[in-house]
């Protein structure tokens, strides 16, 4: 049974928003632990999920239904489980907004195509889309060829390595190309943030500018030296704040809060 790992802010804070973790191939949701705790310091709210099952969850549905809702290259499976996550998180109130997905690697894939083809059920209010794969892959030979794909960051090597839920070997895995297909070629109406290594060989860095430019409300963001898990490589901490700049810029109606005036770097 699925399950999933929360993150609440600190005692007698605020909560400012509520942030859905979609890991990717192969991860787990300790994955997510240092992540997760960061942003709930920042008095959001935080959910890991498990990560969608290539095999079931992400087969998507070829026609379009009579109702209108699902189009071809719908994970319909991976959505009604997302939909039952975001539900769970609501307390008294319901779900504390602003509502934002952040999905890293195939689940930044899944997240881009649910919400192209089927954004009525879960109206989030943004989207954060990590390492978002591209249709080649890299040649990963071993674990430490595929931890060298993944991070520099020694803690983060280790919390994979020790971990013994993480699948050695799945980013050797293809994202299936329909899912893939609706994540580029679709539209996704929210807020976007695109983060994305400049040293992450499994990136189609030329698609990804493609997608910021033909996106509505989209800010492409690109880590130096950072690897295809760009949210736990070396820079976690500035790509976090990234995402904390992003969570704050949402609930303030896109109206970014810090503007530079004058900078001598």
């Amino acid at each position: 049974m699925a399950g999933h790992t929360d993150h609440h802010a600190p005692e007698g804070l605020l909560t400012r928003g509520t942030v859905i973790v979609v890991p990717g191939r192969g991860e787990t949701r300790a994955t997510y632990a240092r992540f997760g705790k960061r942003l709930a310091a920042d008095a959001y709210r935080v959910r890991v999920v498990d990560p969608p099952q290539v095999d079931d969850e992400l087969q998507v549905d070829d026609e379009l239904q009579a109702d209108g809702e699902l189009k071809a290259g719908t994970p319909v499976a991976f959505g009604a489980r997302l939909a039952r996550a975001v539900e769970g998180t609501a307390d008294g109130d319901g779900v504390i907004r602003p509502l934002v997905l952040l999905g890293a690697d195939a689940g930044a894939a899944a997240v881009a195509a649910l919400l192209a083809r089927q954004a009525r059920a879960l109206e989030p209010d943004g989207v954060v889309l990590a390492g978002l794969p591209g249709h080649a892959t890299a040649p990963v030979d071993g674990w430490d060829a595929e931890l060298d794909v993944r991070t520099a960051c020694p803690t983060h090597r280790g919390v994979l390595s020790e971990d013994a839920e993480v699948r050695r070997g799945s980013l050797a895995e293809p994202v299936p190309d329909s899912l893939l297909d609706a994540a580029y070629e679709g539209t996704v109406d929210v807020p976007t943030l695109l983060l994305i290594g400049d040293a992450d060989p499994l990136a189609d860095h030329e698609g990804l500018a493609r997608v910021a430019k033909s996106l509505p409300r989209a800010r492409l963001s690109l880590v130096r030296g950072a690897h295809h898990d760009v949210l736990n490589d070396v820079q976690h901490r500035s790509v976090a704040a990234e995402v904390v700049t992003f969570l704050e810029t949402v609930r303030g109606g896109l109206t970014p809060v810090v503007v530079v005036e004058s900078s001598a770097w």
